[in-house]
């Protein structure tokens, strides 16, 4: 039993705490925004009812919902399932699987993981990487790697490259398609690389894209082959078309960035025996974030670009698609259409 001044002070005291909460943001009804309203004098926390004990006061306090500001890796950070996906994209993509499985398209053994000297300094490896990468716009894979040979046998270095004149770089890489602005692109990134890198090729992509001739497939594809990160899925001419054919954009895209967006919203990163594991972007920088990168846990990022390229140089044609010989002819919205 409290003596009437111990009351008094006790009253005092808690009426004092809970104005004082009271002033802060955020702690109003449901995490409104508003003051919570101080209570009446002379009233306890519990309505007015004649208990002398603070304490049911404070749970009515502890009651009201506290808003706060979540950090930056809270913030869309956490793992999301995507709001919408295509229907029988699994069925359709173990189809792709079983239709390339014997990787014999010329991708398979022209692509950039395979134009580079294996046997000069990985900075080298790098370089020759990207500009395999830049000779292969518009360009088929057999004619890339035509050039790509030449331009090894005359030293396929930074230095080399600023120290041969225009004509004959032109020569060496001749036919690839638009040669003539590929030797303006090619003198200008190499400066830039010797002057701001050593010689050695960025490791963003930000910065890839900024150098002339670089576009954003040919970025996403250095970053995978030069330096071993998944940055996002590369599409180019193939990816955009055959996605597009199957469905696997939510609206029909008109270029290759955008259906590279539309992909990478509901693609998952990764597969592992759990099952598909959708993650955001934020998390994107390491494979590691697979529980097992090993088979048969895949990178799906990184396998989309050359799975559907190979798919799209055998049967899935620009023109005339050997529907008839495809496994999706069933499942794929644009063969039920010819």
């Amino acid at each position: 039993m409290c003596s009437p001044q111990e009351f008094d002070m006790n009253t005092a005291s808690t009426r004092m705490v809970t104005r004082s909460w009271s002033r802060e943001p955020g702690v109003g009804p449901r995490g409104s925004g508003e003051e919570a309203a101080p209570l009446p004098r002379g009233k306890s926390g519990a309505e007015g009812r004649k208990s002398h004990h603070p304490v049911k006061r404070q749970r009515k306090a502890q009651s009201l919902k506290v808003a706060y500001e979540a950090s930056d890796g809270e913030k869309g950070g956490g793992i999301k399932v995507p709001s919408w996906e295509p229907q029988d994209w699994q069925q359709q993509l173990a189809n792709i699987r079983t239709m390339r499985s014997e990787k014999d398209a010329p991708v398979d053994q022209l692509g950039a993981e395979h134009c580079y000297d294996p046997s000069v300094p990985p900075k080298v490896q790098r370089y020759q990487v990207l500009l395999s990468l830049m000779l292969s716009s518009q360009t088929k894979d057999q004619v890339t790697a035509g050039a790509m040979q030449r331009l090894r046998a005359q030293g396929l270095t930074v230095d080399n490259i600023l120290k041969t004149d225009d004509s004959t770089l032109g020569t060496l890489i001749y036919p690839v398609g638009f040669w003539r602005s590929k030797v303006k692109y090619i003198k200008q990134t190499s400066a830039i690389l010797q002057q701001n890198y050593g010689g050695d090729i960025p490791a963003s992509v930000a910065e890839l894209v900024a150098l002339p001739g670089v576009g954003p497939k040919m970025a996403h594809l250095a970053m995978a082959v030069a330096w071993g990160t998944v940055s996002g899925i590369a599409v180019d001419t193939h990816v955009h078309r055959i996605a597009n054919r199957l469905g696997w954009t939510k609206k029909v895209t008109k270029s290759p960035e955008e259906t590279r967006a539309a992909l990478e919203d509901w693609l998952p990163r990764c597969y592992n025996r759990a099952g598909w594991a959708p993650l955001p972007p934020s998390l994107l920088p390491s494979l590691s974030l697979c529980i097992n990168p090993l088979p048969p846990h895949r990178d799906l990022w990184s396998e989309i670009n050359g799975l559907l390229v190979g798919f799209g140089q055998q049967i899935c044609l620009p023109v005339r698609p050997r529907c008839q010989t495809c496994l999706n002819q069933a499942l794929c919205p644009a063969a039920q259409g010819l």
